[in-house]
């Protein structure tokens, strides 16, 4: 399947700030079962792009400073990527990160007792199953402990609140898959990234902040969020509790991390004071052949 992103991301500032500097992780992974068929970052006039590189974790990193006043920062991503259903297998990705560090718990994704208890029940009965159904298990009893529900959560919310409160979205349920899976000593990864949705895919969300991050988009349907699971015998397996299904060719994968703060493709810092205002749009179409 081919498709078509265009990604657009405004920054408000309420003061003017003296300096703005980000990293861009925002060209799609490669990897078989995704290529780039062509990807184009505009950033706005007068900013100064530092040199590339490739991450530990495999993602293509870039710096942007953008020197002031700076009162509206605009950034522009747009392309076409080709993909293939690989159910939700990680082939061919280069990275350099050994998967036992994603045993790491952060504050979003640490495991409290009902989630430990969560996975537990999951995986009972399945001493001798295989990894690759305990983790199909894992990630339906986290598909099954929530509704989800937009605007119900915020980006601050970890996974033990939002299962606790039985409602999130597609953040909140990678946090869960991430945190079961930790407690089942399960590495585990969060997944930003892209899904086509027919003509549900385009979405516009607001957001505000004191810190340029944007997570990939919590309540929006083209931008998405899943998690990954290394699985003995096949690696890294993407997971969409949200779904409940694992990535196909609908799916582009961005970037990934330890959590969704950690795998926000923008992050950055404003020199000043003041409020933000975030705005994104994102499209994502299927490009007829």
């Amino acid at each position: 399947m081919k498709l078509k992103v265009s990604h657009t991301t405004v920054y408000r500032f309420e003061s003017p700030q003296k300096s703005v500097l980000q990293s861009h992780r925002l060209t799609p992974s490669q990897f078989t079962g995704q290529s780039v068929v062509n990807w184009a970052i505009d950033t706005p006039e007068g900013a100064v792009t530092g040199s590339s590189f490739r991450d530990g974790a495999g993602d293509l990193t870039s710096l942007m400073r953008f020197s002031g006043p700076v009162e509206e920062l605009s950034i522009h991503v747009h392309g076409t990527v080709e993909t293939q259903d690989m159910t939700g297998v990680l082939r061919g990705h280069r990275e350099k990160v050994p998967p036992m560090a994603y045993l790491r718990s952060t504050r979003l994704t640490r495991p409290d007792i009902a989630i430990s208890e969560l996975a537990a029940e999951a995986l009972a009965g399945l001493e001798q199953g295989t990894p690759i159904e305990r983790a199909h298990a894992l990630c339906s009893a986290v598909t099954q402990s929530m509704v989800y529900t937009p605007g119900s959560t915020t980006a601050p919310t970890s996974a033990a609140e939002a299962v606790a409160g039985g409602k999130g979205v597609c953040q909140d349920f990678g946090h869960a898959l991430i945190a079961a899976a930790i407690a089942s000593e399960i590495p585990a990864r969060y997944v930003a990234g892209y899904l086509f949705a027919g003509d549900e895919g385009s979405q516009s969300q607001q957001s505000q902040g004191e810190v340029a991050e944007t997570p990939m988009g919590p309540d929006s349907q083209a931008s998405h969020a899943w998690a990954e699971l290394f699985i003995d015998g096949l690696g890294w397996v993407g997971f969409d509790p949200s779904n409940e299904c694992c990535p196909d060719d609908r799916y582009i994968r961005l970037c990934s991390g330890f959590d969704a703060s950690d795998a926000a493709p923008i992050r950055g810092l404003s020199n000043g004071v003041g409020a933000e205002t975030l705005n994104v749009d994102v499209a994502v179409t299927q490009e007829q052949q």
